[in-house]
């Protein structure tokens, strides 16, 4: 196993995995929250936690 891929064995699994993430493969099954629970700004905005 090549440090510079660490965990992943190569490149290619550790693109695979990035597109997991992206891709919400990783995503656990459950009930959608309320709109009015669900922020729409990201990190990079503006609106503070309740």
């Amino acid at each position: 196993m090549a440090a510079q891929h660490a965990p992943f064995c190569s490149q290619g699994c550790r693109d695979r995995d990035l597109l997991n993430w992206l891709g919400e493969g990783y995503r656990l099954p459950g009930t959608q929250a309320p709109a009015e629970q669900i922020s729409h700004g990201g990190l990079d905005s503006d609106e503070s936690a309740d």
